[in-house]
């Protein structure tokens, strides 16, 4: 259920609905931003968040935690997608921290985008070390801001707006949130290779045009589109009944295991 970017709206849908689901998963927006070693709420989410009295609700992050990272090792160790050294462009690492950390794991040369995409400041980010500073410096001011400075809700998730192509054409492998990756990346993604998911049939077709090689969604296909990390984990804590405070990684990497959840990988051209 959407609202275009209308936190009140979904406050109220929340509301509504709480008591009556076995769990919220909430999209287009982060209960939790992340540096690698604690978490910072966002003021925003959490003014929709705390309307769930009696439903528990998710925002994805223990998914990105969990099956994001494994799909980065399996991407370098199992499908040798990706190489030792290979140029990478994550458009944000504080959304996806345990993306962020895979990574670097494997060996990429990794561009952290949190200052060029969220901030619009041309400062790409070249370590994982530097993106944790500037996380626990920032994220403490930031996640106070209106999520719609930081982030695409709405209508402005429909525009394009080419940003700092250069880092684009840099990178071999591009990572991260696909509204941000949607947004700014340039016409020519000639031999990219996406990393990504909550993509419609109408995305691949675009990202198709654009010239990209490879499609990964780390979120299995679904009828014709890859579900965000939200939905997945709201699942998986409904299959569970059990409360995702009471959750550990390990939980969730049980239930990853037994429901053999991969992800998609698509040549596109």
């Amino acid at each position: 259920m959407g609202t275009d970017g209308d936190m009140k709206k979904a406050a109220k849908i929340v509301e509504e609905l709480d008591g009556s689901l076995d769990c919220f998963g909430l999209g287009g927006t982060d209960i939790y931003l992340w540096s690698s070693k604690r978490k910072y709420k966002v003021k925003d989410a959490w003014n929709i968040a705390k309307h769930a009295k009696k439903t528990p609700m998710v925002d994805g992050g223990e998914i990105k935690h969990t099956l994001e990272r494994q799909v980065i090792k399996d991407l370098a160790n199992v499908h040798g997608i990706i190489q030792k050294g290979d140029t990478a462009l994550m458009t944000s690492g504080v959304d996806r921290i345990g993306m962020a950390e895979a990574l670097d794991e494997v060996g990429c040369d990794t561009v952290y985008g949190d200052f060029l995409f969220a901030l619009k400041i041309n400062r790409p980010m070249k370590s994982l070390k530097e993106l944790n500073r500037a996380a626990e410096t920032l994220l403490p001011i930031m996640t106070k801001l209106p999520f719609k400075m930081l982030y695409p809700t709405g209508k402005k998730q429909e525009e394009f707006k080419p940003r700092f192509p250069e880092q684009f054409h840099r990178a071999k492998i591009v990572a991260g949130d696909f509204h941000y990756i949607r947004k700014y990346m340039p016409s020519d993604m000639s031999g990219k290779i996406i990393i990504t998911n909550t993509t419609t049939a109408d995305d691949v077709q675009l990202l198709e045009s654009r010239g990209v090689k490879t499609l990964v969604t780390t979120t299995p296909k679904m009828g014709d589109r890859s579900f965000g990390t939200n939905v997945l984990q709201a699942l998986i804590v409904a299959l569970s009944g059990r409360h995702p405070d009471n959750m550990s990684w390990d939980d969730y990497l049980e239930y990853i295991k037994k429901m053999d959840l991969k992800p998609s990988i698509t040549e596109l051209n």
